[in-house]
């Protein structure tokens, strides 16, 4: 009886734990995150918010929102395989970039979670979005070194008390609260298991999470790994300039490449000589930098070469670009003002309340100056790097508790589901070296290297298909013919360079009708016109010479001008296919007769306008072929707006 009365009191307090379980956290669907794009919401996608505690060690405090995305599985079978995504930064929110997951290879047979963990995204509250605009602005400024090092630690400052201003517990954003975010996350949405995937310090993220719910994971994919937290920062520059290496060799070991960037070690070194006497400034977009103009010191150009090293088709035109910066090209490096203000799209808040607590403590200044002074000619280490450690510093006053937080990732060695790790030949960051180790710390895991790539190339469409069969069948050993196949880049060498290329191709990715409702409008009475002078050609109904000249002048000019345009769409296209990125430097230069085509169709609108103005009174219909006329001259308009003719 005893026993009996004992079992129902337990049973009593049965749903009083399952209450608070479910009072602590709350799983709630909402409207999409993206309510003017419509192609992404006519996707399978199942948006929410998760309530948590700001607090796990308070569940009854204050909550927050974490922002989340669930890009459904496009196969009518039962999913087995979800896969729970996790950004890396840190700083960055996975739900922005949902549009680049919606045709990869694991929709195929998995659904795919994205989270935008606490403190970046959607989530709420939001911190700092704008801090990475004024770091832009900052490093737009004509100024060394120490005084950009200066500026950002205050406006990041300005940030952290907004935060307190706001009673935000910033010691409450960390690895360890977002890994019970993510097991929170995982019994709301009803989920026994699921398949980890992590990107650059998403890595480090993801093996707190496993670390500390390890019944969570059914198979861990780490791409781009952070092996060792302490080196992060103090290898810094070794990691740059190892992969920058890589490339000076590939290139000399390619004949087209070391014929046409000869030596490309010496000129980086020079380019750093130069711009460290005579920094370069150019024009940009009032609505990227509010004083329209960006100058480019010797910290710009070694913190852009880095950042070109992530990607696979930008390591393609590294000589390319830093032969244009040696010879001092301003209509290049004005469109790659944009790169820059990419990569400072984090949220910074975050990032701070992160770094500053679990990373920076574990680095030192001291040894991140001892190893760049390795490189004599780099003239010092990523100052873009390093003003976290000044940030950091005055981040962490006044903090509770120890300036770093160590997270115990003890328990790695004992995880028995497969984990892949992938690791690229030209990573500067979490360099290919990451990979092995971190492969090492599993009982059950497989490396995959990536020759040619850079930073993440899990995105790869090579990568991929890897990581979709793996999560398929994670026990299986993932086929690398697709990485291996391919292991000499690309350089880039045949490029016709033209400024206004660049300029063109952004009119056409964000194409306005207003702007170009007079091209429109000009294209459109230019062929109606060529082929209305081409048939009174035909039926002989010209009768002077004064009006059959001009005709003659207007069906020539209005043919250039139109094969150039269309020359130019199609060139562009073409260029876009092979590789993006040479756009901002030109076309590729099979199409540079567009170029020959262009200037003769300028002098011909000039003849055809001069011609026209001396024989006016022996013209008939003057005022039809004066409209004609002005529709050329549009048209060269555009060519010049756009940069064409400089």
């Amino acid at each position: 009886m005893k026993n009996l009365l004992l079992l129902f009191s337990l049973l009593g307090l049965l749903p009083v734990c399952l209450f608070s379980q479910t009072d602590v956290f709350k799983y709630e669907k909402t409207t999409t995150f993206f309510p003017e794009a419509a192609a992404i919401n006519n996707e399978n996608i199942e948006w929410g918010y998760l309530t948590v505690p700001e607090n796990w060690d308070q569940p009854q405090g204050k909550k927050i929102r974490i922002a989340v995305a669930i890009l459904k599985s496009t196969s009518a079978k039962k999913d087995d395989h979800p896969v729970l995504y996790i950004e890396g930064g840190p700083g960055a929110g996975g739900i922005k970039g949902i549009w680049g997951w919606l045709k990869n290879p694991l929709r195929n047979n998995s659904t795919i979670i994205f989270a935008d963990v606490r403190g970046t995204g959607f989530s709420l509250p939001k911190f700092c979005p704008d801090l990475g605009k004024k770091f832009l602005e900052i490093l737009a400024k004509n100024q060394n070194a120490t005084q950009d090092e200066q500026q950002k630690t205050i406006a990041a400052m300005a940030c952290r008390q907004d935060l307190l201003n706001r009673d935000i517990d910033i010691n409450a954003y960390n690895s360890k609260a977002i890994a019970k975010d993510l097991n929170a996350l995982k019994k709301a949405l009803g989920y026994s298991k699921w398949n980890t995937y992590a990107v650059s310090y998403g890595t480090y993220t993801a093996q707190v999470y496993e670390n500390d719910f390890p019944e969570d994971i059914q198979s861990l994919i780490l791409d781009s790994s952070i092996s060792d937290i302490s080196g992060y920062y103090n290898q810094n520059t070794t990691n740059y300039i190892n992969s920058l290496e890589k490339v000076f060799s590939a290139c000399k070991d390619d004949p087209n490449c070391n014929k046409q960037f000869p030596d490309l070690e010496n000129v980086y070194y020079e380019t750093i000589e130069k711009l460290e006497k005579q920094p370069i400034t150019v024009k940009v977009d009032e609505k990227v930098i509010p004083s329209g103009e960006f100058t480019y010191n010797v910290e710009d150009f070694k913190i852009a070469i880095q950042q070109s090293l992530y990607q696979r088709k930008l390591i393609e035109v590294l000589p390319l670009l830093i032969t244009e910066f040696n010879s001092g090209n301003k209509n290049t490096l004005s469109a790659l003002v944009a790169s820059f203000s990419g990569a400072l799209g984090l949220d910074y808040g975050q990032y701070y309340c992160v770094s500053c607590k679990e990373t920076v403590p574990f680095n030192s200044m001291a040894a991140f100056n001892a190893n760049s002074d390795k490189y004599k000619k780099l003239k010092g280490g990523l100052s873009f790097y390093k003003s976290d450690f000044l940030v950091c510093d005055k981040w962490n006053l006044g903090a509770a508790g120890a300036p770093g937080t160590k997270n115990d990732l003890s328990n790695l060695s004992d995880l028995t589901a497969p984990v892949l790790v992938l690791a690229g030949a030209f990573d500067p960051i979490t360099p290919a070296s990451n990979g092995k180790v971190t492969v090492g710390r599993f009982k059950n895991g497989f490396l995959v290297n990536a020759p040619v790539y850079g930073h993440a190339p899990g995105f790869s469409k090579i990568g991929g298909e890897i990581i979709a069969g793996f999560v398929s069948n994670p026990n299986k050993k993932p086929d690398v013919n697709g990485f291996q196949s391919l292991n000499k880049v690309n350089f880039i060498t045949d490029v016709k360079l033209n400024g206004g290329v660049s300029n063109f191709a952004n009119s056409l990715n964000g194409f306005n009708l207003l702007f170009f409702a007079p091209l429109l409008i000009a294209f459109l009475i230019l062929l109606v016109a060529v082929f209305g002078l081409l048939y009174l050609f035909i039926k002989k109904e010209i009768a002077t010479k004064a009006n059959k000249w001009i005709r003659v002048l207007i069906v020539i000019t209005a043919l250039s001008g139109l094969f150039t345009m269309i020359g130019f769409v199609l060139a562009v296209n073409d260029t876009a296919k092979d590789n993006f990125y040479i756009l901002a430097f030109g076309i590729r230069s099979q199409f540079d007769y567009l170029f020959i085509v262009q200037w003769s169709f300028i002098v011909f609108t000039i003849i055809s306008i001069l011609y026209f103005a001396l024989k006016i009174k022996s013209i008939s219909n003057a005022a039809v072929l004066s409209t004609i006329l002005f529709s050329l001259v549009i048209l060269g308009v555009y060519f010049q707006y756009w940069g064409f003719l400089l």
